[in-house]
């Protein structure tokens, strides 16, 4: 039998390892007189229609298979147990298959902060299907224009995302997220965004799993497009006169809490993970899991007094340094 394709990008996005992270372009001015004590830090941050506890989330993955179920349900109890929101896959593969219960993570974790995903190309009223099978806080509805191209059962037609675009911007009674796959959102795709009624837009940069890498290994020979699109801290930098305007979540490359910061200081809402906690839920237990991501909560108290910041919109006010490929392209925009 052959493997499935769910399956294949789980395994291709364990094995892929990003050559550069513009995180590591990013250097944060260090306060050495403290501002503010440690307990009085405050983690909130507030985007598609509700206030988070935490500015960090694990962010859309898999479904669809046997594996993805086991994978979905053990992200499920890490985030129940820490109190952050999960996101699943997209639910494309429980639409065609009534009989998919890889998403149906609600019914072992009732106190789950549980979010899904379907792709741009869908018809709207599949978004609405989504939204009152699976009762989300939010829908992300995902472009993924690079990969479908690559993918050799990827769609070919596009006319209908413009219009599908406004569609998911009104009428659906919870917040729909704008979301890239991994190659970066630019100001315009923001702008249109906005245009269309949604507020809120996860911007996914490369940086961490490439979908072009993966196509290409699933059978696709433009290994030269490994590397397409704009980075994570490259797209906040891109953004920053719209980032009042609308509800920045960055993704792409997030490895742990300093990254985290780096991107709320460029104005980031909120921050998602992804191949970090495939990762983790893959080699460690559950309780090891959970352990790590409640140490990041205190990571974080621990680099906003570092930085003199006692909320995350004093973030905003840290200076910082800019190095490399960053630098560079900071300096074109002059």
């Amino acid at each position: 039998m052959s493997e499935n394709r769910k399956d294949q990008h789980i395994r291709y996005a364990l094995e892929q390892s990003s050559s550069y992270n513009s995180f590591d372009e990013i250097e944060l001015i260090h306060r050495s007189l403290p501002l503010v004590d440690l307990a009085e830090i405050d983690l909130t941050t507030h985007f598609a229609g509700r206030d988070w506890e935490v500015p960090f989330y694990i962010n859309a993955m898999t479904g669809g298979s046997k594996r993805a179920k086991e994978i979905n349900q053990k992200l499920a109890a890490v985030a129940e147990a820490c109190g952050i929101l999960f996101v699943t896959g997209s639910y494309s593969a429980a639409l065609k298959d009534p009989n998919d219960q890889s998403y149906a993570v609600k019914k072992d974790h009732p106190h789950l902060l549980l979010a899904t995903n379907i792709g741009i190309d869908k018809e709207p009223d599949l978004g609405l299907r989504t939204v009152e099978e699976l009762h989300p806080l939010f829908l992300q509805v995902h472009v993924n224009l690079m990969q479908e191209l690559l993918m050799p059962e990827g769609e070919r037609i596009f006319h209908t995302w413009k219009d599908h675009l406004k569609s998911y911007g009104q009428g659906f009674h919870v917040p729909v997220v704008l979301k890239e796959v991994g190659f970066g959102m630019d100001p315009k795709t923001v702008q249109a965004a906005l245009e269309a009624g949604i507020k809120t837009v996860d911007i996914s940069g490369r940086g961490g799993t490439s979908f072009a890498y993966i196509e290409n290994r699933r059978g696709g020979n433009r290994a030269y497009l490994d590397d397409w699109g704009q980075s994570t801290a490259q797209c906040l930098l891109q953004l920053q006169d719209q980032i009042d305007q609308v509800e920045v979540l960055a993704s792409g490359g997030i490895r742990h809490p300093l990254d985290m910061v780096k991107a709320l200081v460029l104005g980031a809402r909120g921050v998602g993970l992804s191949r970090v906690f495939l990762e983790m839920v893959e080699t460690k237990s559950i309780e090891e899991v959970i352990v790590l991501v409640q140490g990041w909560k205190e990571d974080l108290r621990l680099l906003l007094c570092a930085l003199g910041c006692q909320n995350l919109k004093e973030l905003r006010e840290v200076d910082y340094l800019l190095y490399g490929k960053l630098w560079q392209a900071n300096q074109q925009k002059k």
